[in-house]
C-alpha cells in the first residue's frame, strides 16, 4: 500500500448517513446503539417523510423522532397508507427490537445468520456494516484501506482495462451511465435518444487521496472512486522477455487489511492475510469464498474439477490467511492456511459477503459463533 500518509477522517465522521458517530463502544469494542443512531435511520429515504406521506405516516415518524425505543403496536403501522412505506417500518422496527435485544450492532447482525434465518432487506444489513466498519477502523489515514472497505457493504463492477483490475462502485456507475453525469438532465436526454459522453471515474491514488478521504464525511459518502485491484504487472524486456511483478500498492493489499481487522473485529483473533496470485499447495484443506461466486468456484478446484478458462477469468484474487495463535484455530486444522477467493458473476459484478468470515472460519471450538437464542 501507499506509505504517502494523509490526514484521517474525524473519528466516526466517515459516511455519516450510516450514524457510526452515534454509536457506543462497550468492553469488547462491539457498539451500542444510542437513541440518536435511530434518529439517523429515521432520516433516511427508505422512513423520511415525503409531500405525499399521510397522517399516520407522519404521526408515527414524529412519535419515533421524539422518542427512537417507544413501543409500536401493529395498527400504527397498518394504517400508514403506501404498502411499500409499511413495510419499510416494518423492517425497522424489527431491525430495532433485534439490536436493542442483542446490546450490540454486531451481536445482532451475527445474529442474524448465525440463526440462519434474515428477514431484513440486504441494504438494512449493509448499513450496520457499514456502520460498524467506520468504528472498526477509527482514525485510519490509508485511503484505499477505506475504499477496500466499502466492499464490505457495497457491490461493485469490476472491469479488466489494459490488463489492471479495476472495481468501482456499481450503484454509482450505473446511475452515472444512465445520465453521463447530468442528474435527471442526462436521463431525460438520455430517454430522448441524445448521444451523451462517457463518464471516468478517478482511480484512486496519491495524487486524489486528499479527496477521496474529504469526500467520506460527505453526505454522498465519496463512492465516485475506483479501486486498482491488479496484483501482478508484466513488463517486456528486450529478447522477449516477460517480467512479472508483484504490484506493492495493489487495493488487494488494502483489502486484505480490512479482512483481517474484520476478522479480529468479530472474533478477537489475531490473523494475517496476504493476496497471492495463485496457491501451489497441495496440502489444501480449507478455504472459504468471500462472495456466492467465488464459493462455487474454489469448491469445484478442491475437488479437482476443470474449469473453463472464462470461468477460471471470474476469480480475481486469492488470499492466505494464517492465525497467529494456532492454538485459535480447530484442532484438526492448526497451523494450515486457510485460503480465501474473491470472484466476479457473468455480469462483472462483485458482492463481498462479509458473513462468510463469520460462519466459515475454522475456529477452535471455544471460539465458535453459537446460534443466537
Amino acid at each position: 500500500m501507499t506509505t504517502d500518509t494523509f490526514a484521517a477522517p474525524p473519528a466516526h465522521a466517515a459516511w455519516p448517513a450510516c450514524g457510526a458517530r452515534h454509536l457506543q463502544a462497550d468492553a469488547r469494542g462491539w457498539h451500542r446503539p444510542t437513541p440518536d443512531y435511530w434518529r439517523a435511520w429515521l432520516q433516511r429515504p427508505e422512513l423520511a417523510p415525503v409531500p405525499e406521506s399521510c397522517v399516520a405516516e407522519r404521526a408515527l415518524h414524529q412519535a419515533l423522532l421524539d422518542d427512537p425505543l417507544r413501543s409500536v403496536i401493529a395498527g400504527q403501522v397498518e394504517a400508514v397508507a403506501d404498502a411499500d412505506v409499511r413495510e419499510n417500518w416494518r423492517h425497522f422496527l424489527r431491525l430495532r427490537d433485534a439490536v436493542q435485544r442483542a446490546g450490540t450492532l454486531e451481536a445482532a447482525w451475527a445474529g442474524f445468520f448465525e440463526a440462519g434465518t434474515v428477514a431484513l432487506p440486504p441494504l438494512f444489513l449493509d448499513l450496520l456494516v457499514q456502520a460498524i466498519a467506520v468504528r472498526m477502523l477509527g482514525n485510519e489515514h490509508d485511503a484505499p484501506v477505506w475504499r477496500a472497505a466499502e466492499l464490505l457493504f457495497r457491490r461493485q463492477r469490476v472491469q479488466l482495462h489494459g490488463g489492471r483490475v479495476l472495481a468501482g462502485d456499481a450503484e454509482t456507475l450505473d446511475h452515472l451511465n444512465d445520465t453521463a453525469g447530468l442528474g435527471s438532465m442526462g436521463a431525460l436526454l438520455k430517454q430522448a435518444g441524445a448521444t451523451l459522453r462517457g463518464v471516468d471515474l478517478q482511480v484512486l491514488g496519491s495524487d486524489n487521496a486528499t479527496a477521496y478521504l474529504d469526500k467520506l464525511t460527505q453526505a454522498g459518502g465519496g463512492y465516485g472512486f475506483v479501486l486498482d485491484l491488479t496484483h501482478t504487472v508484466q513488463q517486456e524486456l528486450p529478447h522477449g522477455l516477460v517480467l512479472s511483478m508483484n504490484r506493492a500498492q495493489s487495493g488487494l493489499k488494502a483489502l486484505a487489511t480490512v479482512l483481517q481487522r474484520w476478522v479480529t473485529h468479530l472474533h478477537g483473533v489475531q490473523v494475517t492475510i496476504e493476496p497471492l496470485s495463485r496457491v501451489d499447495d497441495p496440502a489444501w484443506r480449507w478455504h472459504i469464498g468471500l462472495d456466492a461466486e467465488a464459493t462455487a468456484l474454489l469448491n469445484d478446484l478442491y475437488q479437482g474439477k476443470t474449469l473453463s478458462e472464462s470461468r477460471q477469468q471470474r476469480l480475481i484474487s486469492l488470499f492466505r490467511l494464517r492465525f497467529a495463535d494456532p492454538a485459535q484455530q480447530r484442532e484438526d486444522l492448526r497451523g494450515k492456511p486457510v485460503y480465501l477467493g474473491l470472484a466476479i458473476n457473468e455480469q462483472g459484478l462483485l458482492r463481498l459477503k462479509p458473513q462468510n468470515l463469520l460462519l466459515n472460519l475454522p475456529l477452535a471450538d471455544a471460539l465458535s459463533p453459537s446460534p443466537a437464542p
